[in-house]
């Protein structure tokens, strides 16, 4: 079973300043830690793929019609601090696996060796619907 494990950033669930504000010391702790946890997944052939995200202030929004070009703006831009910071999918043999990593991946190092305690989302991905049905 896939399950994509969404990182989400903001100080509505932790107390923990933006990486910004963060000592170099600490940030290359918390790049570490995300590289060690990323191997072991690999080791045990549970990781499909994990990657960052570029901020919010980079983001475009594409709608069509599919009949002209598309209309592109910038954002979204989350009203709250909050935002989409990276994920994980991984391939696991249950949610409860799955619900573990995403524990890991929460308690990430953040100021003075910290947890961050960042929400991790955890949802499965579903296959798509069998045409032939």
């Amino acid at each position: 079973m896939r399950f994509m494990l969404l990182q989400n950033y903001g100080p509505a669930e932790s107390d923990c300043p933006p990486m910004t504000e963060w000592s170099p010391a600490d940030i290359r702790a918390h790049i570490e830690f995300q590289h060690v946890l990323n191997r072991e997944l690999l080791e045990r052939g549970e990781l499909v793929d994990a990657q960052g995200l570029a901020g919010p202030e980079q983001a475009r929004r594409v709608v069509s019609d599919g009949t002209g070009a598309p209309v592109i703006t910038d954002g979204p831009f989350p009203e709250s601090k909050e935002l989409l910071a990276g994920y994980r999918l991984v391939d696991v043999d249950t949610a409860a696996r799955a619900i573990e990593i995403a524990g890991q991946a929460s308690a990430a190092p953040g100021p003075g060796g910290a947890p961050i305690r960042q929400p991790i989302e955890v949802r499965q991905v579903l296959s798509a619907p069998d045409p032939d049905l």
